[in-house]
Order: structure tokens, then sequence, then C-alpha cells
């Protein structure tokens, strides 16, 4: 006997973000928005009439825990729509049961690129959307010679190539590559600090993730480094950790993202906004936080247009399909299921917040393999620096 699709319950959809564990402060935001989006979703309404349940748990940042629970929600809470995973090695973990199950995965994180799957859309950040942009701006305002450090797992690795790739290509140099364990301990960095110390780089590129991030940003400080000098500049810090590591440390050092929790936009106001009023005054927001709002937004839109969340039927409506984020009107690419996106670089201040450096007001095309790109195709000589 055919089975009948239930069209009276809720949209069930599976949430996998950790709410303990190394990396869990940024993790905490992409849930928080997540279900700040699906509450408004059911405030309206719900979608087709039908309210939004998110069928949630905690992973520990473990990616074996991610791919046992991911089971779970698709064998035994049989949903069909998955919303989570912050590491790479999460993410890696998850998608090969997405894909068995023909699910689809949406993965609300900037990553190393260098992947194509049709059960997975990608919300955040590809390396021609943030590690061109940045690697561009650190060579012409601070110098060409880089010291990498980095967590000791697939993405600082990855991501330390590509970065590596465009700093030649700049004609710069890699001093040194260091790694530290995920769940480093204060001596750690000891190795790290000496180095700094012994090759004086003009800059220090961190692909640092979770709790150690404050660690290291707290021995430089310790160790005295000038920043308006010697910058960290890294793609995984975000409002999240400078909560952890506070102002002092975070002071003059540099990111790039899509989104940052200062932007004045009356969409990203809104956000923010809703945001602190629902998690707090002191609730970080972040551009892994405001990729997970979008994409639930973007989800369901796609559910309303074709009347059930089936993977496929939902696939086929979110191609080409655009909606306006608070980073600004945001798509979807149909060729690699990546999404265009605002590239933007900030300092933070003495107060630990982001001051936009660099925003050309240009969205840009996901190119996940870096095959089109080269460092020539963004001359910041040429694009009006902003001072904060």
């Amino acid at each position: 006997m055919a089975l009948i699709e239930d069209n009276s319950g809720p949209w069930r959809v599976g949430v996998l973000f950790s709410q303990t564990g190394v990396t869990s402060a940024i993790e905490r935001t992409q849930l928080n928005a997540t279900l700040l989006a699906i509450e408004e979703i059911n405030a309206s309404g719900g979608v087709l009439g039908r309210p939004i349940e998110p069928v949630m748990y905690d992973p520990v940042s473990d990616p074996k825990k991610f791919r046992s629970l991911a089971e779970r929600l698709f064998q035994v809470d049989k949903i069909k729509l998955l919303f989570g995973c912050y590491m790479s090695s999460t993410r890696k973990a998850v998608l090969p049961v997405a894909e068995a199950h023909r699910g689809l995965l949406f993965y609300p994180t900037l990553y190393e690129g260098f992947e194509y799957s049709r059960h997975c859309i990608y919300t955040g950040a590809a390396p021609n959307q943030n590690s061109l942009q940045l690697a561009r701006f650190l060579l012409s305002a601070y110098g060409n010679r880089f010291l990498f450090v980095g967590s000791n797992y697939i993405y600082p690795y990855e991501s330390n190539r590509v970065m590596g790739d465009f700093v030649s290509q700049g004609k710069g140099k890699v001093l040194d590559e260091i790694y530290v364990p995920l769940y480093p301990e204060p001596k750690d960095f000891e190795r790290v600090i000496d180095r700094i110390k012994k090759t004086s780089p003009d800059v220090i590129f961190s692909t640092v993730v979770g709790s150690g991030t404050a660690v290291l940003y707290g021995a430089y400080r310790a160790s005295g480094f000038d920043p308006t000098r010697m910058p960290i500049a890294s793609l995984t810090t975000s409002e999240a950790e400078v909560a952890e590591m506070g102002a002092e440390a975070a002071e003059g050092h540099i990111t790039a993202a899509p989104f940052f929790e200062t932007l004045s936009s009356s969409a990203a106001r809104r956000f923010v906004t809703s945001f602190k009023e629902k998690y707090g005054a002191d609730a970080p927001v972040t551009a892994g936080a405001e990729a997970s709002y979008f994409q639930l937004h973007l989800a369901m839109r796609a559910v309303t247009k074709c009347g059930t969340d089936d993977p496929e039927q939902v696939l086929a409506n979110l191609r080409d399909s655009e909606f306006d984020a608070p980073q600004g009107r945001v798509r979807i690419d149909p060729e690699n299921n990546h999404t265009y996106l605002w590239p933007r670089i900030a300092r933070l201040d003495r107060n630990g917040r982001f001051q936009a450096v660099w925003n050309p007001g240009v969205r840009v095309k996901p190119d996940p393999y870096c095959v089109v790109q080269s460092l020539d195709d963004w001359s910041v000589d040429e694009l009006p620096l902003l001072h904060s």
C-alpha cells in the first residue's frame, strides 16, 4: 500500500548545532538564528498554514556524534531537510548520511571550498568570497610576509593551502605554518608566540577555531605585539569568539565575512535587534548566525512554492531563488548549490566591535573551486578604504 504524505501536522526539520564542546559558542549563535527564523515564520502563519517544528540534538562538536544523530534524524524522526554543522569535519560526517537518505543538508558556515553535493546547499562563504579579498587587502595594507597558525583538522589545512596560493600570487611568502590541537591548552600557543617573535611576520593568518581562538589572541596581547603593525587576520574569528576573549585582546585584529553585527542597513538592524531581543543584549550575532537565519527562510519559501518538503522538489525551487538577507540580497547558484554573497572586511575597535575597512558593495558569484579567480580580480588600491 502506498504511503500518503501527511499534510495535517507540522513541518518537521532537523537541526544539528553543538550546544557544548569546542565550537559551541559559534554554533549556539547558529542554533539561535535558526530558531529565530522558525519563530518568525510560525508567527506569520507557518508554511501553507502548518507550523515548522525543529527536531534538535546536541552533537557536542564531535563528528561521530554528528553522523549518528543525522542518521537518527533521517531514519527515526523522518525529517527530510537538515540544518546544521559548523566544522568541515562535521559536514563531511553528515553529508554521506544526507546523500544516502536523499535528504538535503543546509550548511551555513564558511568553508574551504572544493566540494559539491546535490544534497547540500552551501550558504556560508567559499574561498573566492572571503580568502581572496582578505589576501589582497592584507598584501596592500600590511606587507607580504605571512605566518599561518591553525587548528589541527581539515578546514585549516585546506584554507591555508588556498590562502598560500593567493599570497604567492601576490609575491608574498609564508614563513611558517603551525597547527595546534583542536582542544588546545595555553602551552600549545607558546610555540606559536616564539615563532612570531623569531620571524616577525607582517601578518598572522589564523584558522584556529572555537575556544582556542581566545587563547591565541590573549597570548598575542600578553606578548606585547602591536596589531596596528602586525595584526592577526582570520576568517574564523567572529563576534562569538570576541565575546570569549574580551575587547582588549580583540582590538586591532581583522576578519573577512559577508556579515557583521555592526552593519547599518535596515535589514541588518532588524535582524540584530530581533536576535538580541530574543537572546539578550550581549548575545553575539555572527556571519554563521546570519547564514543560518536566511537559509531557513529560503528553504521554507521553496517548500511554500512546491507544497512539499520533498528534497528534490525543494532543490528545484531553490535554484536561482533570491532572498533579501541581512547582508544583502542573496541567491543560490544553480550550477553549484553555493550562494552569491557580499564580501566585507572589518577591523575590531577598542570596544571589540567590527568596523568595516573595506566594503565594496559587490555581490560575488560563488566559485568553490577557485577556477576563474586570481588576486588581480580584486584591486583594493582602486577602492576607497573606510577608516574607522
